[in-house]
């Protein structure tokens, strides 16, 4: 693999972005040429605001071609091109080899959610102090333990054990929560998700786990449950309100989660005709909102 690096201003990113990938790039990544110096800027979106920009001030553009002479070829094609001018070609560099395998495990270390309650990937040992294990590897559907939506609603799992309760974990993505309520006792789990390879995931990791549950679509939700999980986000959950709301039993308890601090107000305003949301928790800008039945 062979890397061909560019320098070029913030509205040439996307024409030469465009340009690289008809030029047979098989990516291309575009940073911030001036990353770790005084002219650093911050750029990046959130959940229900405007997209970011396509590039910096000054960005550079990685693309990453199967062959060097690719790379030569492309470099020699973009300079004769009018929308290169402003741009510059800085180098064209070998891909050095990697234990990729290695490398993708070393970013996934153990999660504590409490001093005892811990999500360890398999290539690591559980650290002493555990007691409660969630043993879960980087796949395809969403909730490794490392954002805090997921802590979160780990945390309030492990403080409001679910002992002999039914609980539906909607939106179940890994199968995360689900499998924590399971550790904590829950005596039956329904896990659903719109996405199939999300079902799948949950079914191979509660197996991984030992832990019994019932993975489906939506529709395997039925009746009323002690406990309704749903970590999405904040437009999805609105939209649910009703549907989640008519799941939680008399007496039980409704955790949401995929929520930005600034969503709050509208969030209890959407529910208020059924139950009333509190913020129960918090952690960098994202809240968790219980509401009792």
């Amino acid at each position: 693999m062979t890397e061909l690096v560019l320098l070029a201003p913030e509205d040439q990113v996307e024409t030469l972005a465009e340009a690289l990938e008809a030029l047979d790039a098989l990516s291309v990544s575009v940073e911030d040429a001036d990353a770790e110096t005084p002219a650093e800027r911050a750029l990046f979106g959130e959940p229900g605001m405007p997209a970011p920009k396509a590039g910096w001030q000054r960005s550079r553009l990685v693309a990453l071609f199967a062959e060097v002479s690719q790379a030569h070829e492309a470099a020699a094609l973009l300079r004769l091109q009018d929308f290169f001018q402003g741009c510059e070609v800085v180098g064209v560099r070998a891909v050095a080899d990697e234990d990729w395998v290695r490398l993708t495990q070393s970013q996934f270390a153990p999660v504590d959610i409490t001093p005892t309650f811990w999500i360890v990937p398999s290539w690591h040992e559980p650290p002493p102090q555990a007691r409660q294990i969630i043993r879960l590897d980087p796949g395809l559907a969403f909730g490794t333990g490392t954002h805090p939506t997921t802590r979160m609603c780990l945390r309030w799992i492990a403080q409001h054990p679910p002992l002999g309760q039914r609980v539906l974990d909607y939106g179940c993505g890994s199968g995360i929560l689900a499998i924590g309520a399971g550790l904590f006792g829950a005596r039956e789990i329904v896990a659903v998700d719109i996405d199939p390879a999300a079902v799948e995931s949950t079914r191979l990791n509660a197996q991984h786990n030992q832990v019994p549950l019932q993975a489906g679509l939506p529709e395997a939700a039925t009746g009323a449950f002690d406990v309704v999980l749903a970590n999405i986000l904040a437009s999805p959950l609105k939209v649910l309100a009703p549907l989640l709301c008519g799941h939680v039993r008399p007496g039980g308890h409704l955790v949401l989660a995929g929520i930005l601090e600034r969503q709050a107000e509208e969030l209890q305003q959407a529910y208020a005709p059924w139950l009333r949301l509190q913020v129960t928790d918090a952690e960098d800008g994202w809240i968790l909102m219980t509401a009792s039945a």
